[in-house]
């Protein structure tokens, strides 16, 4: 079994043992689940140090034929588009199983849907079949319908239904594109990706255009873009703190993922689709800021504000070229440790307070200094201020940007709607920062307890990640430009 086999089966693993320990020994519970998360995110940094970010190629592949007649297999490999998404994958695993120790009912069932979740979420950027990925990406619903169903606010299963129906509705666009693809696919007569870039090549190009529409309201249903974000308020204000930090920190980024895969595999679709998505991608970025800009209810504002961030992933994909591409995969890195700290914090102070209305706090600086400096940062990041991770990603795509629409009209138009919504970002966030931390206390805000040390670590590997690659991106943008570049390569080669 090869390292990227026993990465993927050690939360299934985790699973098995769980199902097995009885479920009125709660701490027995926690450490296991802890304790396979842990070796998963080890696992990962393992890969990272031995990881080679100059070589464009899938490393340390597996493969292993399921049926020869179909030509499925068991097809594993990590390149630099996923090797940053397997980290973050994990880290936010074992970030939001830190902060689920105040959960008191249902402590088994909790913990098994959430290694699971980890089992899906990593089978789905380490598959290089995409019927393996399918498989992954559908084992993702499970665990995340019963954590929204059982677990979440007062309308939980709403939401935990909504999410479901959503996502296997674009399923299904997305399972009748490849197979599309794969009916071209005669010769290896299989759906390894490697093999399915050729067969996208041999199809008629209205057909293509088709197939890739299909694929981005699969993926667009995930990520999500605009008009087919309707789950994600609900499913993000009545999940669990800990599975939104899941939910926004990794499951909208696999969408990304794929629909990147996917833009790679039909190029030149993409390049007829390019001002299509590109619209969409600016529309969602101000659409997104302006919801939130409005919400008093923090979750909501934050799960508004996701809907703008994904925008720029989808504008930095729309690009077509290498710095747009390396700004979308870099904002998918910093949306992660964002998106996730933002929500990881909203929940602690939920947790305290009983509501996450921003108009009942005020002046929480002086009961709760260390909430206070985390959280500032972390909206600080969100809008984009330079020193943030959040930033370099932004100036990527912008870059990206300029550089693939053609004109100066179009040109002043993609600088005037980018420079809108960054505006937007940082009127909501600056407006949250006042409404939170100055003015007087309130009566039933002066005892609220500040975060405790396991709250800190988490809190505080996600706010040091979002400032030590806004400081220091190199080591990111190395991780992921060998592959960024080939993919460039393979798109000009194509659209040319």
């Amino acid at each position: 079994m090869g390292i990227l086999s026993i990465l993927l089966w050690t939360p299934a693993a985790g699973v098995l043992l769980l199902v097995l320990t009885p479920g009125r020994n709660v701490q027995l519970i926690r450490y296991i689940a802890h304790l396979f998360a842990a070796i998963a995110l080890l696992l990962v940094c393992w890969l990272l140090s031995i990881y080679n970010a100059h070589d464009a190629e899938l490393q340390f592949n597996e493969y292993f034929p399921l049926n020869p007649k179909l030509g499925s297999a068991y097809a594993l490999g990590v390149d630099g588009l996923s090797m940053p998404m397997l980290a973050l994958a994990t880290l936010l695993t074992s970030i939001a199983l830190l902060v689920s120790l105040r959960l008191s009912h249902g402590v088994k069932g909790y913990h098994i849907c959430m290694l699971l979740l980890e089992f899906g979420m990593l089978g789905v950027f380490l598959a290089q079949d995409w019927a393996l990925f399918y498989i992954f990406w559908e084992v993702t619903l499970i665990p995340l319908f019963f954590l929204i169903g059982r677990w979440g606010g007062k309308r939980r299963h709403t939401a935990s239904l909504n999410f479901v129906l959503y996502t296997m509705g674009g399923s299904i666009f997305m399972l009748i594109s490849l197979l599309a693809v794969s009916q071209y696919d005669l010769e290896h007569a299989g759906s390894l990706m490697s093999s399915m870039h050729q067969a996208a090549q041999d199809m008629p190009r209205i057909e293509q255009i088709l197939v890739l529409l299909g694929f981005v309201i699969g993926f667009g249903v995930k990520m999500p873009i605009f008009p087919l974000h309707g789950w994600l308020p609900l499913a993000h204000v009545e999940a669990p703190s800990p599975v939104s930090v899941l939910l926004s920190g990794i499951l909208l980024k696999m969408g990304a993922y794929g629909l990147i895969r996917a833009v790679v595999m039909l190029p030149e679709a993409a390049k007829l689709l390019q001002p299509f998505l590109l619209f969409l991608g600016l529309f969602g970025m101000l659409y997104g800021g302006l919801l939130a800009w409005r919400q008093s209810d923090l979750k909501a504002m934050v799960a508004y504000s996701s809907i703008s961030h994904m925008g720029l992933v989808l504008l930095g994909i729309a690009t077509l070229n290498q710095i747009g591409i390396t700004g979308a995969v870099l904002q998918m890195t910093a949306h992660g440790l964002i998106a996730g700290a933002l929500f990881l914090l909203v929940g602690l102070l939920y947790e305290r307070t009983h509501t996450r209305n921003i108009q009942d706090y005020s002046s929480l600086i002086q009961v709760m200094p260390r909430f206070t400096l985390f959280m500032t940062l972390t909206l600080l990041a969100a809008m984009g201020l330079p020193g943030s991770v959040g930033f370099i990603a932004e100036l990527h795509t912008l870059i990206g940007g300029y550089t693939s629409v053609a004109g100066i009209g179009m040109k002043m138009g993609l600088m005037a709607f980018f420079s809108v919504s960054i505006l937007i970002g940082a009127a909501y966030a600056m407006r949250t920062i006042g409404l939170l931390f100055t003015g007087p206390v309130k009566p039933q805000m002066q005892q609220v307890d500040d975060l405790q040390a396991p709250e800190l670590l988490a809190a505080g590997m996600l706010v040091t990640g979002i400032i030590l690659f806004g400081l220091s991106p190199g080591p990111l943008l190395d991780l992921s430009a060998a592959t960024v570049s080939k993919m460039n390569g393979v798109i000009s080669q194509r659209i040319l």
